[in-house]
Parts: C-alpha cells; sequence; structure tokens
C-alpha cells in the first residue's frame, strides 16, 4: 500500500508537470514504454535494483535511453526517481499516471464482456450508450464469452452491471423454485 501511494505521489507531480508542457499524451506514452521496460526487461530491472551501481550510472544510463525521446523536464524527472532510489516504482508510477490521466480527462475504463465477437459498429454503439449512461467517456474493454448466451456484462472499478441472458434465466430459475 505504501508503494502505491508513493508511486501515486511521483505521478501527481508528473502529470503537473506534463500539463505545464501541454503534453500529457506524449509523456504517458513515454512514462508508459519506460515503466514496461522496467518491468519486463530483466537486464534493466537487475542493473536498476543492483545496489552496486550508482545512481549517477543508473541516472546516465536512463539519460542516454530518454535522450530524444523525451522532453528535458521529463528526463529531470526521471532522475530525481532515481535520486531518490524509487526508480524500481517506475511501472506503478506509469500506472497511476494514466489512471490520474483518466480522472483528469472524465475517462473510465470498462471490461465489457460479451457472448460473441463484437464488430466496430457494435464496439462504438457499446462505448456510446456506456458513455451516455455514466455521463464520462468510456473507454471500453471487450472481452468474448460464450457461457453469458447474450446481453453484456460491464465491469468498472468496483462496479458490475450484468445484463446478460445466463443471469436472467438464473433469475427466472431461482423465482421458479421460490414459487413451488
Amino acid at each position: 500500500m505504501r508503494e502505491v501511494s508513493i508511486a501515486r505521489n511521483y505521478a501527481e507531480a508528473l502529470l503537473t508537470l506534463a500539463t505545464k508542457a501541454g503534453g500529457r499524451e506524449a509523456w504517458g506514452a513515454v512514462i508508459a514504454g519506460l515503466g514496461d521496460a522496467v518491468a519486463s526487461a530483466p537486464t534493466l530491472r537487475t542493473v536498476l535494483d543492483n545496489p552496486r551501481v550508482t545512481a549517477a550510472q543508473k541516472t546516465q544510463l536512463l539519460r542516454s535511453a530518454l535522450g530524444g525521446i523525451a522532453a528535458p523536464t521529463f528526463v529531470r524527472f526521471v532522475e530525481k526517481v532515481v535520486a531518490n532510489r524509487r526508480q524500481m516504482l517506475l511501472p506503478a508510477i506509469a500506472t497511476e499516471y494514466h489512471n490520474l490521466l483518466d480522472e483528469a480527462e472524465g475517462r473510465v475504463h470498462a471490461r465489457v464482456t460479451v457472448a460473441r465477437e463484437a464488430d466496430a459498429a457494435l464496439r462504438d454503439a457499446i462505448a456510446a450508450a456506456l458513455s451516455k449512461a455514466l455521463q464520462k467517456t468510456v473507454v471500453p474493454h471487450l472481452t468474448v464469452d460464450p457461457r453469458i448466451l447474450g446481453g453484456v456484462v460491464v465491469r468498472f472499478g468496483d462496479t458490475v452491471m450484468d445484463g446478460s441472458v445466463q443471469r436472467r434465466l438464473s433469475r427466472l430459475r431461482d423465482r421458479l423454485v421460490q414459487a413451488r
């Protein structure tokens, strides 16, 4: 829990810097790439996590990797993260940055389960209907599960909206059993 709070604080600072620089989305792409690299590249993780490698060496490595890709202010931000020995939190900082960016721009990510593969028109219709219902921009992430038989199941945050045929049939069965 403590690491999430620390990552969120760094992400808030990064979002403030990105907003001032007018590059929220661009900075989001760079922090996401950096976070993915730290999370998935074992060699990079080993170097960044090794106490024998000095902060100056880690900073130089990241500076050369980010040179030409990121704004100088972004590079200074990463240098500060390394100086504070929080470089292993870069993946969590990236996640928190995108959560804060979504909040700031009124976006909600929803996991939508459908019974069969959806075409682009259906995806757009689902996004529009959810955006209207939630009064926010909804980014649907569709998955296919034939077990729901039809309808949709929507999950966002702690909320589940189950409009599946499977659930309706289950409720009907329960009412028929109770009526006996």
